[in-house]
């Protein structure tokens, strides 16, 4: 349903042409040779005061500097030393690109802009109008996501239309939520596993831009309508490859792996940037420019195996997380991930110790048995 205020409406409609030509552009500056300038992670926020060129925006902090007066620029300054921090320490990266590459922070972008975004090269805040959204420095996951962006660009490079976009705009959603989380220190069960929950106004009935947890609820009002995201393949939005069409559905189709995101990490408990964080990260740096749903979960599954063992929790957690969302992985019986799934209800996901360990055992058992039919049956065959 279509907002009746055509001001507000426009604004919003504004913003959204408006990124969709950014996203394009970042895609061109990233691909520029040596676009990443090398400095140790330092960073730098600008002030555009309200314009749009960001070489005519004038320095408000630096990495040396005292705090500025303006508090856009500290939280903008904040969000983009605690996403680095994370990196650093949870996964040991040296800044976006893993070469150090220097942080640059733009605030005050444009006249009541509606976003924030990574172009490839530096962070863009806009203010927001005040009606719709609010300050965008003040959400750390926000921030988050748009610089993992650039971590996405330099790992797997995911293309940024159809599965492959939608697989990238998932990874930020991981990343940015887990920044927030390890900020917090919040556990997978504490955590609102909301993507911008800080961004809209009090005159907004709106929880957030979107819901990890539940996708498809993270809204329902009269200006942006009900939140499109599917959290099953059977729901699998298909749209054409086109602005109009959302790139095929990159921000919408993101809903099903970050559902299994959750629910992976729900399965484990703790803290989700540990064990779930870490599988999705090696998953991610294996992964190339046209990954589909099915490659990554796969690569997710065998990243598991790799981390954590063959008959492990997290492992377990992995196949019924993806069999949850309607993705099987290739080579499991699928009898196998339904009884991981099950028993995942039964135990509410919650992750606690014992019922986990049973459920690894349970698992465990199951594939002997499945082994050691197909031994059986090679047996056979070579009888005959």
């Amino acid at each position: 349903m279509r907002s009746d205020n055509s001001e507000v409406h426009q604004s919003a409609l504004d913003t959204l042409l408006t990124t969709a030509g950014l996203r394009g552009e970042r895609t061109i500056r990233a691909g520029f040779a040596g676009a990443a300038t090398p400095g140790n992670g330092r960073r730098t926020v600008f002030d555009c005061q309200n314009g749009r060129l960001l070489p005519s925006a004038v320095v408000a902090r630096s990495e040396d500097g005292p705090a500025s007066t303006d508090d856009a620029v500290n939280r903008a300054f904040n969000g983009l030393g605690t996403t680095h921090d994370f990196y650093h320490e949870v996964f040991n990266r040296d800044s976006i690109d893993d070469r150090g590459m220097r942080l640059d922070g733009y605030v005050h972008f444009s006249v009541q802009y509606n976003n924030a975004f990574w172009d490839g090269q530096q962070m863009v805040f806009g203010d927001g109008d005040g009606k719709v959204f609010t300050d965008f420095t003040g959400s750390l996951d926000v921030i988050a996501h748009e610089l993992t962006h650039g971590v996405t660009e330099n790992t797997a490079g995911l293309a940024y239309h159809d599965q492959p976009g939608a697989l990238n705009e998932s990874a930020s959603d991981v990343f940015g939520s887990l920044v927030k989380q390890w900020s917090l220190k919040q556990s997978a069960e504490e955590a609102d596993w909301l993507i911008g929950p800080d961004v809209f106004t009090p005159g907004i009935e709106a929880d957030a831009l979107r819901s990890m947890k539940a996708p498809g609820q993270a809204y329902d009002n009269a200006l942006f309508g009900k939140d499109p995201q599917p959290d099953h393949m059977s729901r699998f939005v298909h749209l054409p490859n086109s602005e109009r069409g959302d790139n095929g559905g990159v921000h919408i189709n993101s809903g099903i792996p970050n559902k299994a995101f959750y629910l992976t990490a729900a399965g484990i408990g703790g803290f989700a940037w540990e064990a779930a964080g870490a599988i999705w990260y090696e998953a991610l740096k294996a992964s190339s420019a046209e990954t589909q749903f099915q490659d990554f979960a796969n690569t997710t599954y065998h990243k598991a195996e790799d981390l954590y063992g063959a008959d492990s929790t997290e492992k377990a957690a992995v196949l019924a997380a993806w069999h949850e969302v309607g993705i099987q992985i290739s080579g499991v019986p699928t009898g196998i991930a339904r009884v991981r799934s099950r028993a995942a209800h039964r135990n509410g996901s919650t992750g606690s110790a014992d019922g986990l360990a049973a459920l690894s055992k349970q698992i465990g058992v199951l594939t002997t048995q499945v082994t050691g039919l197909a031994k059986d049956v090679a047996a056979l065959k070579g009888k005959k």
